[in-house]
């Protein structure tokens, strides 16, 4: 009977113990599998309760969403959207977050678009700053240029301007994001210092691949301003320091190509071919830039074969990630399209 007693006690009080506290979530995200996170999340999901577990629960959706299942991803949000009245801000702020990150994925931006703005009131009024900027990036991102622009500069500002590292850590991808934004629309002057600062920025953080990125960006904005050698050497630099990749191959290949150097450029093209020949996103998105690379690669320079036609195309940072959508990227927050440079 005493034994009996203990062990009803231990389970009462296992019962009543809190749940542990709800980790940042995120450096949860493994921004390369979007399934691995899905099952992170809910993993997290079911050690929680209330509000910390309605958190979690956008976090499942967004993770459907990256893996093209939308319909699952707004029933995960349906199923929640009762218990909105009486939760916390937080949770207000993700769920239109998601609504609207779900819309846009499934090629729905003018539907996502007033989600994205209730998100950006709603974290302004509770002071959740780093929610905020994401929002407004959000916007920036589905907006029409140049209003876009605008909102992709008011969520730099405010990141900019606020004290929560949550807020401040977005600055990078803002940064790459404007100057990207300017790239596309030929003011490589005006985009020049922005990802440069981005470098700045992003070393601070470390250098991993985002610093990577950042430095591959300047690379790919000088060219586009004629300094080939600046940009040649600048890319060379980033091959000794152990960096490699079909999209680094193929910005060196475009650089040799350019300084009229077919030679020397054919084994990067080659390279970068073989490299992002079977990437599904540039299959499905730029089946012209890929039909063009296997052209460079089967050219024989020397039996004077010509060069494909160089089509302009918009630039992006190289993100590596498979599962990446527009406006979920990133190693933490990168907030362009899956494609690597171009």
């Amino acid at each position: 009977m005493r034994l009996l007693l203990i062990l009803l006690a231990a389970s009462l009080a296992s019962a009543a113990a809190p749940p542990p506290p709800l980790p940042d979530l995120a450096p949860l995200w493994n921004w390369s599998d979007a399934a691995a996170s899905e099952a992170t999340f809910r993993a997290l999901q079911a050690e929680h309760r209330g509000d910390d577990a309605l958190q979690v629960r956008t976090q499942v959706a967004r993770a459907l969403g990256l893996q093209g299942k939308f319909a699952e991803g707004h029933a995960e949000l349906d199923a929640m959207a009762d218990a909105l009245g009486g939760a916390s801000p937080v949770v207000s702020v993700r769920y239109y977050l998601e609504r609207g990150r779900l819309h846009n994925s499934s090629g729905e931006p003018a539907v996502a678009r007033p989600f994205f703005e209730s998100a950006w009131e709603r974290a302004r009024s509770a002071s959740l700053d780093g929610l905020a900027v994401d929002a407004a990036h959000m916007v920036g991102i589905v907006a029409p240029p140049p209003e876009g622009e605008a909102w992709t500069r008011k969520a730099l500002d405010y990141a900019s301007a606020s004290d929560d590292p949550a807020a401040k850590r977005w600055r990078g991808s803002l940064l790459n994001n404007l100057a990207s934004t300017l790239h596309d629309g030929g003011r490589f002057a005006e985009a020049l210092p922005l990802f440069e600062e981005a470098v700045l920025v992003r070393e601070a953080q470390g250098r991993g691949k985002s610093w990577f990125i950042a430095r591959w960006s300047v690379g790919r904005c000088l060219r586009s301003l004629g300094r080939l050698d600046d940009a040649l050497a600048l890319q060379r630099a980033l091959l000794a320091d152990g960096h490699d990749g079909g999209y680094l191959q193929e910005e060196l290949g475009e650089l040799l190509l350019a300084r009229g150097q077919p030679a020397d450029a054919h084994p990067h093209f080659v390279a970068a071919h073989e490299q992002l020949g079977a990437d599904p996103w540039l299959a499905k998105h730029e089946p012209a830039r890929l039909a063009r690379l296997a052209e460079l690669a089967a050219a024989d320079p020397a039996a004077g074969d010509e060069p494909p036609p160089h089509a302009a195309r918009p630039l992006s940072p190289p993100s590596q990630a498979p599962a990446t959508v527009r406006g979920h990227v990133g190693d933490h927050p990168s907030t362009r399209a899956r494609p690597g440079p171009r």
